[in-house]
């Protein structure tokens, strides 16, 4: 099958230059008529060529196979072709989810899904959402929705199933904890709006973080509600997490951008053949808040729209860059709708202020929707490949080094919540075991919440609760020896922790205890710690270049 698409592809590019031809031929070979007898007059031999090739296909291919999917094979072949992970056909289910992403918006109940023991479990309810409203909690099984059980059901389908046009009701069964019964609810879809921004919090009485996890329509707008909010208790120094934010609208990073910038100052600019698509970007007013100290967070989940905030704000020395590098993302992309689906093409490379490109190439995944962004994933071993020798070197404002090629380097590299020793050899342990121990995890924590049992103080499972987990284990068949089981303790309590407070206490509790280990996060409040100024914290001697370990300057 991927041989015919190939091939047919190949021909298929000439059809460029045909303008309206090719959706129209399709709409002809419907009506019975020869593909070639559709060709209209004066077309070129890449044309004729084609519809040659594709008429021998639908009428003589030892499988039936018709002129729809011939077109939709060509087209995803050709721009295959291209090989440019971020071009792509978007048919009406990846364009709504591409749209979703973009503007933050869903019509659903508000929940946050899993997948546990085959189950749909509840991981939280959107606040003020219906699925708030009726009661719908942290930990609940999802058995049963409009009458349809659930077991071994995909995230997707479940979104699907929860989904659908506004004012209309919805009938789910859960199973909870502590709970003998399903407990069965009927509530009202409605339009539902994800936030971008989901904590804003001090962490020192003058140290503010915020995360932004995609670049909606609202990123902005959230973005200064929520350092206002924490201007208003105090805080000077603002640490903005854009890990694995991977990006969306163009507009909204520019505008995130302009909140850090003064007026006159550049902010990215576009490169492109099509017509009003080359263009600078530049600020227009005087940033927000001129004497708040900032540092971001990257990693190789930071492409994008939050790669043009990290790359203005760091030509500009507006702020310190902290974490691993970034994905690499430097094209933009426009969206050609046809029909009810979409083209998603790319059609400019962006370049920071200082003139650099960070734009890396990877291999071709079609399968992610993020954003505007696919296949973040493929920049980690990329990024382990980088060195700064090899890359083009720029100068920020104030001299400092920053390197284009391969995504943004931060100024502090510090591991990204690198995994753990222990953890690493937990996961060698279990191998594909891996799975069931998460939903060993996952069981454990639940029957916790059902029989309401009492929790350390201080968090740390006892030994008596690792006991209990082990037994959980070994009923569900997971083969691991116990002298192993108690070498990696400390790993196993780890899990344990963040497994039982986010289904007993709450995804907001898991939130902060990651936070509270997390060594991106340490780094960047020990700069903060050490820094009087925007300027003292960006010319932290650690960041006297791009790539330096924490404390070490770069070689």
């Amino acid at each position: 099958m991927r041989s015919r698409a190939v091939v047919v592809a190949g021909i298929l590019s000439a059809t460029l230059v045909c303008g309206g031809w090719f959706l129209e031929l399709g709409y002809r070979g419907r009506a019975g008529r020869s593909l070639i007898d559709a060709l209209p007059f004066g077309s070129g031999d890449g044309a004729r060529v084609f519809a040659e090739v594709a008429d021998r296909v639908t009428r003589d291919y030892v499988d039936s196979i018709g002129p729809d999917e011939v077109y939709q094979k060509a087209i995803d072949g050709m721009l295959q072709q291209l090989h440019d992970p971020h071009s792509a056909f978007l048919p009406p289910d990846r364009l709504r989810r591409l749209t979703e992403s973009t503007t933050g918006s869903y019509v659903g109940l508000g929940v946050q899904i899993d997948i546990r023991d085959g189950w749909i479990t509840i991981i939280a309810a959107v606040p003020g959402s219906p699925a708030e409203r009726v009661g719908i909690q942290t930990g609940d099984r999802l058995i049963e929705i409009d009458g349809h059980a659930t077991h071994g059901w995909t995230q997707d389908e479940a979104s699907a199933a929860l989904r659908g046009i506004p004012g209309t009701t919805v009938r789910i069964a859960v199973e909870r904890p502590g709970v003998e019964t399903p407990i069965r609810f009927s509530a009202t879809r409605r339009e539902i709006h994800m936030r971008a921004v989901r904590h804003a919090e001090l962490v020192r009485p003058t140290i503010g973080y915020v995360d932004a996890v995609i670049f909606s329509d609202s990123t902005a707008r959230e973005l200064r509600g929520s350092v206002d909010s924490l201007r208003a208790r105090g805080m000077r120094t603002l640490i903005l997490d854009l890990r694995n934010d991977p990006g969306g609208l163009l507009a909204q990073g520019v505008a995130v951008a302009d909140l850090f910038l003064d007026s006159g100052q550049t902010v990215v600019s576009m490169r492109g053949r099509s017509p009003g698509v080359t263009r600078e970007y530049t600020d227009d007013s005087r940033q927000a808040w001129p004497g708040l100290r900032v540092i971001l967070l990257v990693n190789r989940g930071t492409a994008s729209a939050s790669e043009i905030v990290a790359g203005a704000l760091q030509d500009h020395d507006r702020a310190l860059i902290v974490g691993s590098t970034s994905y690499g993302k430097g094209s933009a992309q426009t969206l050609f709708h046809v029909d009810d689906a979409a083209l998603k093409l790319t059609t400019a490379l962006w370049y920071t202020p200082s003139g650099r490109s960070i734009n890396r190439r990877n291999r071709r995944d079609a399968g992610s929707d993020a954003g505007d962004d696919d296949g973040a994933e493929d920049a980690d071993s990329a990024a382990r490949a980088d060195t700064m020798a090899s890359r083009p070197s720029f100068h920020t404002d104030a001299g400092r080094l920053v390197y284009g090629g391969g995504g943004i380097a931060p100024d502090l590299v510090v591991g990204d919540s690198a995994t753990p020793a222990g953890d690493a050899a937990l996961q060698r342990a279990l191998g594909t075991q891996w799975p069931l121990f998460r939903d060993a995890l996952t069981g454990y924590a639940l029957s916790l919440k059902g029989a309401h049992a009492p929790t350390p103080a201080d968090g740390v499972p006892t030994l008596a609760m690792r006991d209990a987990l082990w037994h959980e284990m070994h009923q569900r068949g997971i083969h691991l020896d116990r002298a192993t089981f108690d070498r990696l303790a400390p790993a196993v309590d780890r899990w344990m922790t963040l497994e039982i407070e986010r289904y007993v206490f709450g995804p907001d509790a898991a939130f902060q205890t990651r936070l509270k280990t997390d060594p991106v996060m340490e780094a960047a409040v020990e700069a903060a710690l050490h820094a009087d100024s925007p300027r003292d914290l960006v010319m932290h001697p650690a960041a006297a270049a791009p790539g330096s370990r924490t404390g070490t300057p770069a070689r």
